[in-house]
């Protein structure tokens, strides 16, 4: 149990049997009546997002998530595998859990996963990866007033704007929220 004056982003709540992770708090205090805590919570399985305000000083079950650093190997029919670095056993992680997570993991690469009673929750990549582009047109530079941007696939299949001066071959670097260009390397 935790205070919701503890609450902070990233911390697991256990409501009423169901995980859900906290996305965004503020402490409110209005002009009358008690301070509250307002947050915004997703639901840790099905991604679902409710706004919920909790009285200052309430006591709330928090849910022990494990965060372990592994390393995804490979895929196969039944999902994604992942070595622990630590104690090198692997699990197998389904393909709804790793979400869009799958648009950014490179083999060897690492990533964090959170872990419930030894069931993975959620994988959380780090802000950006490099990645190499593997097609691409190439760009024309005609006339115009802003930069242009032109699609490209970059080495795990998923597709992304990038600048027309990119080339195929080059690595890139990519926003993992949300999918975007952010430089070259």
């Amino acid at each position: 149990m935790i205070s919701t004056n503890d609450i902070k982003n990233g911390t697991v709540l256990d409501l009423d049997g169901q995980l859900w992770s906290v996305i965004w708090f503020q402490h409110h205090k209005p002009g009358k009546g008690n301070t509250v805590v307002r947050t915004k919570l997703k639901h840790v399985l099905t991604g679902k997002v409710v706004d919920k305000t909790f009285n200052s000083d309430t006591k709330v079950e928090d849910a022990q998530v494990d965060r372990r650093e592994m390393q995804y190997l490979y895929q196969d029919t039944d999902g994604y595998i992942f070595m622990d670095t630590t104690d090198y056993q692997q699990i197998t992680i389904d393909n709804e859990t790793v979400g869009d997570a799958r648009n950014f993991l490179l083999e060897n690469g690492t990533a964090m996963v959170a872990l419930h009673e030894g069931n993975p929750l959620f994988i959380e990549l780090p802000a950006s990866v490099e990645l190499e582009i593997t097609y691409t047109e190439p760009g024309l530079q005609g006339d115009r007033s802003s930069a242009g941007t032109k699609p490209a696939t970059v080495e795990t299949g998923f597709q992304i704007q990038v600048p027309l001066f990119i080339t195929q071959g080059e690595r890139v670097k990519v926003d993992t929220r949300d999918g975007s260009y952010i430089s070259r390397v």
